[in-house]
């Protein structure tokens, strides 16, 4: 299957996103770094086959993303998401999930754990690609279906503390925050609310600040944490 090559414009002129993958099936991080290599703006960095040596490669090579998956020897993928996460060291390394299932315990565990993004193993190439470059931008993708069942899932929970407060957010951030939930990507919400990008993304950092949120993903769960966003 031919690889879409984003224009020219789009990719990163510098340094290419730089991704470990973290799979225990040879064949599949093969077909995987294949993929990954045939761009020009990523770029595979490294391969992991357990859990213990993801973290040990997320280490030492700090990896822009880490393809994680989550049943794997060794220390699983949400125990690897969770020390990766939590290591200061890597505070620009993120997390995307790859999974064969839309929403199980370890889906669940690999999000509370701090990964950025969740994607199924019978995704698209290009599709892929985009959420390899989207999670680095800090921009996690979740397909609208498995965002809202995640959330169900989360606020079911009985254990789950609602702590967080919106009282503290402006109008315009509590529109962002809304429109971030529902799945928006910074260019929609930019033309859903006729501001610049730069202006988008000052109101993300600030949400960021303000909710005590990690990333994109920690402020979905806000959105539906805090009643502003209810699950459909």
């Amino acid at each position: 299957m031919a690889v879409h090559q984003p224009p020219q414009a789009d990719r990163v002129s510098a340094t290419p996103v730089r991704v470990l993958i973290a799979d225990d099936q040879p064949l599949l991080r093969h077909s995987l770094a294949l993929l990954v290599d045939a761009t020009d703006d990523v770029t595979v960095v490294g391969q992991a086959s357990t859990g213990r040596e993801t973290v040990q490669l997320g280490r030492e090579l700090r990896p822009d993303v880490v393809l994680m998956d989550i049943r794997m020897p060794g220390g699983d993928g949400i125990e690897a998401t969770k020390h990766l996460t939590e290591d200061p060291a890597l505070a620009g390394t993120r997390v995307l999930v790859l999974s064969m299932f839309e929403l199980d315990e370890y889906v669940y565990a690999a999000l509370r754990a701090g990964a950025s993004g969740f994607l199924l193993k019978d995704a698209e190439p290009d599709q892929l690609l985009d959420a390899v470059r989207r999670t680095h931008r800090g921009e996690s993708l979740f397909a609208p279906r498995i965002v809202t069942r995640l959330v169900e899932h989360y606020l079911d929970r009985p254990a789950v503390r609602r702590t967080r407060s919106v009282d503290r957010l402006t109008d315009r951030e509590t529109e962002v925050l809304v429109l971030i939930a529902r799945g928006l990507s910074n260019d929609e919400i930019a033309d859903a609310l006729r501001i610049s990008i730069k202006t988008v993304k000052t109101h993300i950092g600030n949400l960021l600040a303000k909710l005590a949120a990690r990333d994109r993903a920690q402020l979905v769960i806000a959105a539906y944490e805090t009643g502003l966003v209810t699950p459909t």
